[in-house]
Parts: C-alpha cells; sequence; structure tokens
C-alpha cells in the first residue's frame, strides 16, 4: 500500500481498535495485521501492474531497444574480457611471503595497529617518499613501478588508456539506454522501489555488473612500531593515464613510432573527431541524431599496428557494430 496510507493505519489503526474495545491486547492485534496487509497489497499491485495490458503493449513497443541494449551490454563484457588494464609494479615487499612475522610483545608494549600491505600495486617506502608521491605522483609512480620511459612503456600506457576509455564510454552506454527504458516505460515509483530487480526482468533487459577496473596505487608508510600510518593513493584513471602519456612522450622525444602515435589519442581528440564526423558512424551512416543512445568510438583508417598515425585525417567515427567487425584490417 502507499506509504503515506501505511503510516495513517499504522497509527490510526490501534487507536480506533484500542478505544473501541478497550483492549491492549487488541491494539497489538491491529498493528499486526497492518504489518501483514502491506507486503500482501504491494505484491497485488505488483502483479496487477506486470498483467496489465499497458504494460504488455509497452513491452512489445520497446522490444527491439532491449535487443540492442542487451547486445552492447555482452560488448561491454567483450571490452572488459579481452582488455587489459594492469601497468607497472612494485618490488617491494616481493619475498615477504618466504618469511613468518609474529610480535611477541606484552601485551601493553604491542603498538601493531598499523600494519605494512605487500602487494604488486603497493610500494612501502619512507615518509618522505609517500609525501613527495602526493605532490608529484607521475613522476614517483614512473620511478617506484617500473614505468620506464621508452616506447614499449609508452604504447602499454596507452593501450591501458584506450581500454578504459572504451569501456568508461560503453558502461555510460548502457546506463543511458537504461534510463531511457525506464523513462519509456515509465512504471509506477514502488516498481522501481521495491521491485526493480523483477522489473527488468520482465522487459528483458540484461543488467550489467561490470565496472572500470581502474589500476589502483599506492605508496605506504608504516612507522616501525606500527603506531602511524600515511598513504598516497593514484588510480590510474584517464586523466592520469593522459599525463602519463605526456611525461613519456616528453622523456623519449616523441618520434613516428606506434607508441608515439598513440600518445595523441586523448579524450580531447576523440571528442573532437566525433564532432567533426557530426557523431556519424563513417561506415554504416546512422548516427546519434537517429538513435540518441548510439555508442560511437573512434577508429583508425590505417591501424597504428600498420603504420597509421593518430592525426585526424586518419581518424574516423564509428558505430560499435562496425568498429568491432572493422578489428585491424584496412577498409578500402
Amino acid at each position: 500500500m502507499p506509504k503515506p496510507l501505511f503510516i495513517t493505519l499504522l497509527i490510526a489503526a490501534p487507536i480506533l481498535v484500542g478505544g473501541m474495545t478497550g483492549s491492549v491486547i487488541a491494539a497489538l492485534i491491529a498493528i499486526g495485521l497492518v504489518l501483514i496487509a502491506s507486503p500482501i497489497i504491494w505484491n497485488i499491485r505488483k502483479d496487477r501492474y506486470f498483467n496489465s495490458e499497458q504494460f504488455q503493449a509497452l513491452r512489445s513497443e520497446i522490444a527491439s531497444v532491449v535487443t540492442e541494449h542487451n547486445e552492447v551490454v555482452n560488448y561491454v563484457a567483450e571490452i572488459r574480457t579481452n582488455g587489459s588494464f594492469e601497468l607497472g609494479s612494485s618490488s617491494s615487499g616481493q619475498y615477504a611471503h618466504l618469511a613468518t612475522f609474529e610480535n611477541n610483545s606484552t601485551w601493553n608494549n604491542r603498538r601493531d595497529r598499523n600494519l605494512a600491505e605487500y602487494a604488486p600495486h603497493v610500494h612501502n617506502a619512507s615518509l618522505q617518499v609517500v609525501r613527495s608521491a602526493s605532490a608529484d605522483p607521475i613522476r614517483y609512480l614512473m620511478k617506484y613501478f617500473s614505468i620506464k620511459a621508452d616506447t614499449d612503456t609508452l604504447a602499454d600506457v596507452q593501450r591501458v588508456a584506450e581500454n578504459i576509455a572504451r569501456l568508461e564510454e560503453a558502461i555510460g552506454n548502457v546506463s543511458g539506454r537504461e534510463a531511457a527504458i525506464a523513462s519509456r516505460i515509465n512504471p509506477p515509483a514502488f516498481i522501481l522501489e521495491r521491485y526493480a530487480e523483477q522489473f527488468w526482468s520482465q522487459v528483458g533487459v540484461h543488467l550489467s555488473s561490470i565496472t572500470v577496473p581502474y589500476p589502483h596505487y599506492k605508496f605506504q608508510y608504516t612507522s616501525a612500531g606500527g603506531n602511524s600510518g600515511q598513504t598516497a593513493s593514484i588510480d590510474l584513471n584517464t586523466s592520469t593515464l593522459e599525463a602519463l602519456s605526456t611525461t613519456l612522450v616528453e622523456k623519449i622525444r616523441w618520434t613516428k613510432s606506434a607508441a608515439g602515435q598513440r600518445a595523441l589519442m586523448t579524450a580531447r581528440l576523440r571528442g573532437h573527431i566525433k564532432e567533426r564526423d557530426r557523431y556519424t558512424c563513417q561506415q554504416c551512416g546512422i548516427s546519434v541524431a537517429a538513435e540518441p543512445h548510439l555508442l560511437l568510438e573512434v577508429d583508425h583508417i590505417i591501424p597504428v599496428s600498420k603504420g597509421g598515425l593518430s592525426m585526424p585525417e586518419n581518424l574516423q567515427t564509428l558505430c560499435w557494430r562496425c568498429n568491432r567487425s572493422k578489428g585491424a584490417r584496412v577498409v578500402a
């Protein structure tokens, strides 16, 4: 039942029944009946809605939209499965697993509240290094996580950046599609509040639980007695990766290598190419104007692996279907 009605009955029922019968037990029974009746009423209303002609008609009307949504969800899974999101590691504590540690101090002298963490993405360092890393993250990330200033490393950085950017856009696209589907059907508020999972199942939408796996790096300081600790954290998101690419390009004196060319593929350049192409797939001709939630990607006409440059004249906008089917081929 609607929340205002439920609250009103929950307050009024025991007062009325208790006043009429003069019995506290009767008032408690009235409260119990209201609590029992509420979920039953919600369930009846839910079943009535899902079985209504209006809902069935809307579900049939958007069947093609749902099919497209589910195909994009599968594409998101492909990007996540085939993508690589790892970059660099720290050697601090790499052999820590070969030793055992035990604090055998007496209880009132124990101070090991902060314990060092040993993992490839964690560098245990002095307090000065941790503080310096928070002020100059790119420099210290390169220095302590074995990220060398060479073209091979730059290629790896750009590979991770491209995978993250594609996954970000695809996940955002799926969210937009789901919002559009919900808005088009426009179910009663209580359906999405209480029966969201059943709603999406009834509509036929496959929800995706995939998130962007941003590599997370930490510089960690733990005092000898474990009484204090400080951490500087760096997430390799799009902004960090572009800053890292820029730094690498400057250090290796950028050349016309595949790695150097990928360094030019920034979020700003991808946005410029889509705008230049009027948000239209240059292969099949479908556009955002025709399909507002179209997933568009920026493609190298001549692939970087075949010597193509990341210049505007060698970049084009493709829809996700055309880009997936093209792969590393050169389309005449």
